[in-house]
């Protein structure tokens, strides 16, 4: 029997994680309302079950990334899957909001380890004619893993109770770390060795975490004061990169490098502003049109099934054209999307949902793999572990930033209280407020695609 090349092997073992990651994160979405219910958790700390996730993953982002270049990104990718895992058994076991909250943020450190070393390992070995390709296939496997999550997550809460959606999860972790480990981690894809920047790292994890933090605390004076803290400490870190021999991050893959900055800086807002859509529509089916967590995950489906189809054909588009245009072409749609959704009311048709959600689909699709590809394809191979990072980086930072917009409007228009039947008014027009905002963003998203430059001569 012929033995599986190590293309294939990185391509089916990156997206396996792939999935799972998108997988998992799709389905707790769902299960929220179950959970809030059984562990009696009011709507703004129901949000941190989604937003710990993020927010740990985004600081351990960028030293994993750094550290794959240093130590191996097979290696790192590995034990990644192996802590996802774990962490996911443990939150099965959770017995109240903030043991489920602490092990969510175990899970982020795992998918952190995926995150920022999935992309370099298939540029690394595809060439860079195939790269759209391939990212467009790992793309879709995220989707696959969106279309899957809600449906599945609300079989399983109906029938089977919220805690099975994270004994899944584990039992996909533990195969795709066999897998990884027989197959990938022994075919010892080179590392480029290096110091690793533990002070950096601190402090870029300190700066994001006051950060953030502080904006989900908002209007409140902590709120205002971890902010400004968490500026200051991005200022130090930035100082201090630019003089070390070894940073953490290398700050000279932005100067004079147009298309990458802006090419991140696109992911950014393009995350900012559709990340919380998710969350957002998962409230709205269950609590204001009525809808069972399964009927709601069909519905919901929609959007991630558009992404799966379209991504591998985006990605294709971008190898033979310029990336800047098709990932343009998405954020607009994504424009369109945002649109629609602003004109849901309690008693909005089904159409008008599924409308929003295929539209945002679309627009998922179209930027997703070529903006990737775009960024990939400045930067030279030795850089490629960090440059996967950013590329994640900017997507969690996207999304960290897009849930701090949701718990800072729910803080301010709902409050802490459970979303029940008084509040419907309040939690509509908390979704009118946030969606206006993530539209201006989107907006600003599209002007950051188009200015980035040309990727091919």
């Amino acid at each position: 029997m012929k033995r599986i090349s190590l293309p294939t092997i990185a391509l089916i073992t990156t997206s396996l994680a792939s999935f799972l990651t998108a997988f998992t994160g799709s389905s707790i979405n769902i299960a929220l309302p179950t959970i809030g219910h059984e562990l009696s958790i009011h709507a703004v700390r129901l949000s941190w079950i989604t937003f710990a996730y993020i927010l740990s993953a985004n600081v351990f982002l960028l030293p994993m990334g750094r550290l794959a270049d240093i130590w191996g990104r097979a290696r790192v990718f590995t034990l990644g899957t192996l802590i996802f895992a774990m962490a996911s058994l443990a939150c099965s076991l959770s017995s109240g909001a903030f043991m489920l909250i602490g092990f969510r943020v175990l899970q982020g450190l795992g998918g952190a380890m995926l995150f920022g070393t999935g992309v370099a390992i298939l540029s690394d070995i595809f060439p860079a004619e195939e790269r759209g390709r391939v990212l467009g296939i790992n793309v879709a496997a995220v989707y696959i893993g969106l279309s899957l999550g809600p449906p599945l997550s609300g079989l399983i809460t109906n029938s089977l109770g919220w805690r099975n959606i994270f004994v899944l999860s584990a039992g996909v972790g533990l195969v795709t770390f066999g897998l990884a480990f027989r197959r990938l981690e022994a075919r010892k894809i080179p590392a480029t060795g290096g110091h690793f920047d533990l002070s950096g790292a601190c402090l870029w994890g300190s700066a994001l975490t006051a950060t953030v933090y502080g904006f989900s605390r908002l209007p409140a004076v902590p709120g205002l004061v971890l902010v400004f803290l968490g500026l200051i400490l991005f200022s130090v870190f930035i100082r201090g990169e630019v003089r070390k021999e070894n940073p953490l991050l290398d700050l000279a893959l932005f100067r004079g490098n147009r298309a990458f900055t802006f090419s991140n800086l696109a992911a950014l807002i393009n995350y900012s502003s559709t990340h919380g859509v998710g969350f957002l529509f998962s409230l709205y089916l269950q609590y204001l049109k009525g809808f069972t967590p399964e009927t709601a995950g069909l519905v919901m489906i929609s959007q991630p099934v558009v992404m799966a189809v379209c991504s591998p054909f985006a990605g294709r588009l971008s190898d033979r054209t310029e990336p800047r245009i098709v990932a343009s072409i998405g954020m607009a749609l994504t424009v369109i999307g945002l649109v629609i959704a602003l004109f849901l009311r309690r008693d909005s048709s089904f159409l008008l949902v599924i409308a929003a959600l295929v539209t945002l689909g679309l627009g998922f699709a179209f930027f997703s793999s070529p903006n990737t590809n775009a960024i990939m394809s400045t930067v030279e191979k030795k850089s490629y572990g960090v440059a996967s990072a950013l590329v994640a980086t900017m997507r969690l930072s996207g999304q960290t930033l897009s849930m701090t917009i949701v718990t800072l409007v729910f803080a301010t228009v709902i409050g802490r209280h459970e979303i029940t039947p008084e509040f419907y008014p309040a939690f509509l027009s908390s979704l009118r407020i946030i969606l206006a905002i993530f539209t201006v963003l989107c907006l600003a998203g599209v002007f950051a695609s188009m200015i980035r430059g040309k990727i091919r001569a």
